[in-house]
C-alpha cells in the first residue's frame, strides 16, 4: 500500500521520501472507532537507512527518522513555532517506530493522530497545557475581487493531496474548509497561519507554486506561494500578529523501553 501523505505533513518535510508498506488495503476504519497501537517498538533512527516518513498501511504503521517535535506537529496539527519549552533532544534525536493497530480497518487522519496522542503520553510521558500567545502570523484574507474557489459538490469527501516535486508542488484540496487550507499552507511558511477570510463554505481548489520564493531562474517555474495564493485562489497572506494556541510542554522523557 502506498503511503498517503496529508498535504500539510508533507509540507513540514516529515515525508521527504515516501515508501511502501506491503499490505492488502483494508476498508476504512469505523468513523466512531478510537484505535490504539497494540504493539509499538521505538528505536533510535538507523543512520544507514534512507527511509524518512510516516506510513499507515493496513493494520501496520511504519515511522522513520522522525523527531519528537515532528511527531507533535503531526499529532496536534500545529506549526513548530506553536511548540513551547521543548527540550533540545526533542528536535535533535530521531526515531524509527514500528507498530500494529488494535482496531480493524484503515484509520483516517484523526484516528492516526489519536493513536499517536496515546503513544506520546504513554511512551514519552508527554504532558502539556495550552495557552494563547500573540505570535507573528500570516493572516489569510480575501484579495481584491471574489475568491476563486469552486464550491464542493454534495457528498464529496474531504481530501488533501500533494503532487509534483518537492520544489514545485501542487496541493489539491477537495471538499475543504478554510481551516483545512490553514493547515495545508502553514507548514510551507515560516510562521503560523490564521484564517481571517470570513468564508464558511467547503470548496475544491488547488495551488501550484514554487516553494523557494527566490527560485525564478526558470521563466516557466510557477510563482512563489504568496503570489500563487493570490493569483490562483483570490486570497492573500498578510504578515501581522495575532493570538494563537500554543502547546506548552510541562514534562517529557525519552521513550520508554519496548
Amino acid at each position: 500500500m502506498q503511503i498517503r501523505t496529508p498535504a500539510w505533513l508533507l509540507a513540514a518535510a516529515i515525508l521527504t521520501a515516501s515508501y511502501s508498506i506491503a499490505q492488502t488495503p483494508l476498508k476504512p476504519m469505523a468513523a466512531d472507532a478510537h484505535p490504539s497501537f497494540a504493539v509499538a517498538a521505538i528505536k533510535p533512527h538507523d543512520p544507514t537507512s534512507q527511509r524518512n516518513g510516516m506510513g499507515f498501511g493496513g493494520d501496520r504503521v511504519a515511522i522513520r527518522n522522525q523527531s519528537l517535535a515532528r511527531l507533535i506537529m503531526f499529532t496536534y496539527a500545529i506549526h513548530p513555532h506553536q511548540i513551547v519549552d521543548a527540550p533540545e533532544w526533542a528536535e535533535s534525536l530521531d526515531y524509527d517506530i514500528d507498530a500494529t493497530i488494535d482496531t480493524p480497518g484503515s484509520p483516517n487522519l484523526a484516528q492516526q493522530q489519536e493513536m499517536l496522542t496515546k503513544l506520546l503520553a504513554d511512551r514519552f510521558q508527554l504532558k502539556f497545557h495550552h495557552e494563547q500567545r500573540e505570535l507573528p502570523v500570516y493572516a489569510i484574507r480575501i484579495a481584491k475581487g471574489e475568491p476563486r474557489l469552486k464550491p464542493a459538490a454534495p457528498g464529496e469527501s474531504l481530501d488533501e493531496d500533494v503532487r509534483g516535486n518537492d520544489a514545485e508542488p501542487t496541493v489539491i484540496f477537495t471538499n475543504a474548509a478554510m481551516n483545512n487550507l490553514v493547515l495545508g499552507m502553514q507548514f510551507f511558511l515560516d510562521r503560523p497561519v490564521v484564517d481571517q477570510t470570513g468564508l464558511n463554505g467547503r470548496y475544491d481548489f488547488s495551488i501550484h507554486f514554487t516553494k523557494d520564493e527566490t527560485h525564478s531562474a526558470d521563466p516557466n517555474a510557477p510563482p512563489g506561494i504568496f503570489t500563487a495564493v493570490e493569483e490562483q485562489l483570490g486570497l492573500k497572506f498578510e504578515p501581522t500578529k495575532a493570538p494563537v494556541d500554543v502547546l506548552v510542554i510541562d514534562h517529557v522523557e525519552p521513550p520508554s523501553a519496548n
